[in-house]
């Protein structure tokens, strides 16, 4: 699945990174529900509808980008600020 492939890298990279910073504060649950999403894209059965796949698992890519996006669209803002 695609969304896997572009989701578990970057979630693993934000995991990381906030684990170097005294852990996830507040997007601990974004993360874990990220992880449990794109899990459950993949546990569920071959024969269950494809659309439920892809919504599962492009709500799981949205969580794992969430902290992400949030981080550019902050540093942007106030770059503009400045």
């Amino acid at each position: 699945m695609t969304a896997t492939l572009i989701g578990l890298p970057v979630l693993a990279l934000e995991y990381v990174w906030f684990r170097s910073h005294d852990g996830p504060g507040a997007f601990g649950n974004v993360l874990y529900w990220a992880s449990g999403l794109l899990l459950l894209a993949w546990v569920l059965p071959r024969r269950s509808p494809r659309g439920l796949r892809r919504a599962v698992a492009g709500a799981g890519l949205g969580c794992a980008l969430l902290p992400l996006v949030f981080a550019v669209l902050l540093g942007a803002v106030w770059a503009a600020s400045t």
